[in-house]
């Protein structure tokens, strides 16, 4: 090196990005700094909290199976020892397993989401659920582990009784000592999680996990996982233990131990010994938090989450006003879906458009701190949306445009949803679309079911129609397609024809009263009323609609996005018609609890179009 203020990088160390490398003329630091390894955690705590429940779970197992690794070894070696140190030498194995090889474990991988929760980046609900995905899971491996080694012959008799003891004695122990020392493992855990982050190679990383779980053994201490195996190792082999006892005198008071000392004594603890500037330079760092109330009510009160990025301003929302919220992916193909929202809201007195581009991030590490990044997408993205600003101005609406990147897409289309309180959503629906991007946290056929709004899905095929076609048997869905049709019709000169399906030429005379009263609410002028006695929905539709360029559906008693998104709405109709087709939904009335704890059933009543099985 020629002179003491160059730097040359030959290499990148293991765990860093090119973001990390210097560049020539920089000052390197001799360490991370508590806002970096924050910044550090924060990215590896995103990728965490947004996994899907398949993947973390079976992570988990993974982990579980991994801890009876250590079981194994850990009783094996414990009887033939002399004592000291040599019986517990082997005891961190299973833990470097699952920490160098990227698997679920309760304390450690479920800690650095707390962070995101502290900063209010994620919700309180997302956290546990995290928690108990984790926790199952690797309770799932534990036992599986238990059950191989209980009757695959694996342990020698000696190695057998000394596993046995290992269940009894922790029984034996107060509840409030097993607490404690579960606290100081759950503090040694926590502890390495930061450690961990701040070492730049493999080796390192070893060595650091290797000493600290070495210590709960030596300490006498408790982790959970480790004691649940050996609890379901004993009940299996000997009547002494049983299931119950052992894990509420055992168990249960370390696993609290573990939680309160990971997160209450050291991840808050280093949380607030960082500065009020540890997201700048992060991939949160243009993030809008979550509101209290959605931050402890998750989802049910709004979102889970908040995205890498979002432009989205804080409104205040007009009370008279129309507004219609228009999520796309490309803003070069979609421009045919934001002039269909201007000419739905610039038929009201004071109407809005808000289009939001979703651009879909990859799911681990995006922009990984990197500001650059960043800003190219937004730039990119605030470029390709200016073009749309004259449609407002064309139109005399209030209009927007914001940016949201996020790894979740579809379901963030929900969340903005709920934060914004549109009066419609109005989507695309194809493979260029946020459809193609259905990767939620939650439940999709749940997400679905729970609509925040009025929703109209367009399928799109040219929408510049000169005739719509509105099949319509009644219900709040029908109505919300005939309140599109007359909107059309009024604002250019659209012929509109309503299609009433009965069951037989009896009921001729109840079908044409039935779309006379329908035309008259909606104030639609001089319709063609066409009532089909063929009984046959879907069929009578294809025919009527053979020369029409738009067919507006409303969605059935089992909705229409539910089904959409998991591809089990089975309609010919959406392949054989020719024109565009807008697919309308409404809320369905769900109570509370039904919201809480599933999808819950629809309000059963007829909409407007059957569905074929």
């Amino acid at each position: 090196m020629s002179g003491a203020d160059e730097t040359s990088v030959t290499r990148e160390p293991d765990g860093q990005d090119e973001s990390d490398v210097p560049t020539s003329g920089e000052v390197v630091p001799e360490r991370f700094s508590s806002d970096e390894l924050f910044q550090r955690i924060i990215a590896d705590a995103d990728h965490e909290i947004t996994s899907g429940t398949r993947e973390l779970f079976f992570s988990a197992v993974a982990g579980g199976l991994a801890i009876s690794i250590t079981f194994l070894v850990y009783a094996s070696l414990y009887p033939q020892a002399d004592g000291g140190i040599a019986r517990v030498l082997l005891y961190p194995l299973g833990f470097i397993y699952i920490i160098i090889g990227g698997y679920q474990l309760y304390t450690e991988n479920t800690l650095p989401p707390v962070l995101l929760t502290l900063e209010r980046l994620a919700s309180v609900p997302s956290l546990l659920r995290h928690w108990l995905i984790v926790l199952l899971g690797n309770f799932a491996g534990g036992a599986i582990g238990a059950i191989v080694l209980a009757y695959g012959g694996v342990f020698e008799p000696p190695a057998v009784e000394a596993a046995i003891t290992f269940a009894k004695d922790g029984i034996a122990i107060a509840r409030w000592d097993l607490f404690f020392k579960g606290a100081f493992a759950g503090l040694v855990v926590a502890g390495l999680v930061w450690v961990d982050f701040a070492a730049r190679d493999t080796i390192s990383r070893v060595v650091l996990i290797y000493i600290a779980f070495l210590t709960i053994p030596l300490g006498n201490l408790f982790h959970v996982v480790v004691s649940f195996t050996e609890v379901v190792f004993a009940m299996l082999v000997t009547d002494e233990v049983a299931f119950i006892p052992g894990m509420t005198d055992f168990v249960i008071p370390v696993l609290l131990g573990n939680t309160i000392g990971g997160v209450v004594l050291l991840t808050l603890v280093n949380y607030y010994q960082t500065s009020e500037h540890r997201l700048e330079s992060g991939r949160f760092a243009d993030a809008r938090k979550l509101s209290v109330r959605e931050w402890l009510a998750g989802g049910l009160a709004g979102r889970t989450y908040v995205p890498v990025v979002d432009t989205i301003e804080e409104i205040v929302r007009d009370a008279d006003s129309y507004r219609v919220l228009v999520p796309i992916s490309n803003p070069r193909t979609e421009r045919d879906l934001v002039e269909l929202a201007c000419t739905l809201a610039g038929s009201r007195e004071s109407g809005a458009v808000h289009v939001v581009h979703f651009v879909q991030a990859p799911e681990h590490g995006a922009f990984h701190g990197d500001p650059e990044q960043h800003d190219r997408i937004v730039d990119a993205s605030e470029r390709q949306l200016e073009a749309f600003e004259p449609m407002g101005e064309h139109h005399d609406i209030e209009f927007q445009t914001s940016t949201v990147v996020t790894p979740r897409s579809f379901e963030d289309v929900f969340d903005t949803a709920n934060r914004l309180s549109p009066d419609l959503v109005l989507m695309g629906w194809g493979r260029d679309t946020v459809w193609s991007s259905a990767r939620a946290e939650r439940p999709l056929d749940e997400l679905t079911n729970q609509l925040p709004t009025d929703f109209l899905i367009v399928r799109d095929r040219g929408l510049e129609p000169d005739e719509i076609l509105l099949p319509t048997a009644g219900g709040p869905n029908a109505d919300l397609g005939a309140e599109i049709a007359g909107i059309l019709q009024t604002t250019a000169d659209i012929e509109v024809t309503l299609l009433h399906v009965v069951d037989g030429p009896g009921e001729r005379e109840a079908g044409e009263r039935f779309l006379q009263k329908l035309a008259a609410d909606y104030d639609l002028t001089d319709p063609n009323l066409v009532v089909d006695t063929s009984g046959d929905i879907e069929r009578s539709i294809c025919d009527a609609a053979h020369d029409r360029a738009m067919v507006i559906i409303g969605a059935s008693e089992r909705g229409l996005l539910s089904r959409l998104v998991t591809d089990s709405l089975h309609l010919s109709i959406l392949d054989d018609v020719e024109g565009s087709m807008l697919l309308a939904e409404r809320p369905s009335e769900r109570t509370f609890l039904e919201r809480l704890i599933g999808a819950g059933s629809r309000e059963n009543r007829r909409e407007g179009i059957g569905e074929r099985e």
